[in-house]
């Protein structure tokens, strides 16, 4: 994982997402948490970035 990905898992979850995995569930889910709270949405961008 590279450091423009960590830092944008903690700044901008969905971004972070969006730039790994494009368009799909998992992007409306990371907005879904995001919104919800910010810890989940930094959470679940660490978990789907981090895996590969």
């Amino acid at each position: 994982m590279s450091i423009l990905t960590i830092i944008l898992n903690i700044l901008l979850p969905p971004l972070a997402v969006y730039m790994k995995h494009g368009v799909g569930t998992t992007l409306l889910i990371s907005i879904v948490l995001t919104i919800i709270g910010w810890i989940p949405g930094v959470i679940h961008a660490f978990l789907v970035n981090g895996t590969k």
